[in-house]
């Protein structure tokens, strides 16, 4: 069984800083891509970002490119999400997921991509 643990979130003023992190059980990390999503009040849940395997591909969604970056460390099986210029938009809870494979490609960047899911962590941004 995999478990997905998020930390890092918190209340930040617009045009501030946060640093997301996910931590994974299991062994098998390394072999699979990783992602994270975001759902604010009353809103579906929407993809964010998300990394191959081997941190060589990177996706993100048209409204944190630019701003935001994911990355990881295979060794410490653990994905990050840096935010930077945050918006009051971007006020949801995280979540990171493991994708179904290595690979992840921006037409398979949806939720059913994605097999494990963290409990969440909330982000908020006040103007």
């Amino acid at each position: 069984q995999v478990q997905l643990v998020e930390s890092g979130g918190g209340l930040v003023q617009a045009g501030g800083s946060l640093r997301l992190s996910c931590a994974a059980s299991g062994r098998t990390f390394s072999n699979y891509a990783m992602g994270w999503f975001r759902q604010a009040p009353g809103k579906e849940r929407e993809f964010a970002a998300a990394i191959t395997w081997n941190g060589g591909t990177t996706y993100y969604s048209d409204s944190v490119k630019g701003r935001f970056t994911i990355s990881r460390e295979n060794a410490k099986n653990t994905v990050f999400l840096q935010m930077n210029s945050l918006k009051r938009e971007d006020t949801a809870v995280y979540y990171c997921a493991r994708a179904r494979g290595p690979f992840i490609v921006p037409a398979t960047t949806t939720p059913e991509a994605f097999d494990y899911w963290g409990q969440g962590t909330q982000v908020t941004v006040s103007s």
